[in-house]
């Protein structure tokens, strides 16, 4: 079974910094992209940054210049080091995967999340 661990959220004062990690584990054949998404009560899922195989980056426009993803392809995890972190970055971040893994005697693409890990900024 492919599932995703993330780890790293905790509570932060404003202005601080982050670092989240996640791991994607399993009968993995290949991974096209990686990514974070965030959500906060109330509010609907946002992309915060993704990361293909060919390492190209996205970032949501609320993040670009403080958060930075990255990715170790040998170890099927991605990063996001979060800077100046803000009150408004306070969410649940989800960790997301494009994959390609092996089911039974086929091979099955699909969209995988993780559970979500929390970050509190407190100003």
């Amino acid at each position: 079974q492919v599932q995703l661990v993330e780890s790293g959220g905790g509570l932060v004062e404003a202005g601080g910094s982050l670092r989240l990690s996640c791991a994607a584990s399993g009968p993995i054949h290949s991974i096209d992209a990686m990514g974070w998404y965030r959500q906060a009560p109330g509010k609907q899922r946002e992309l915060v940054a993704t990361i293909t195989n060919r390492r190209r980056t996205d970032y949501g426009d609320s993040v670009k210049g403080r958060f930075t993803i990255s990715r170790d392809g040998a170890k099927n995890t991605v990063f996001l080091q979060m800077n100046d972190l803000k009150s408004e970055d306070t969410s649940v971040y989800y960790c997301n995967a494009i994959l390609t893994y092996y089911d039974t005697t086929r091979l099955v693409t699909d969209a995988i999340w993780g559970q979500g890990t929390q970050v509190t900024v407190s100003s």
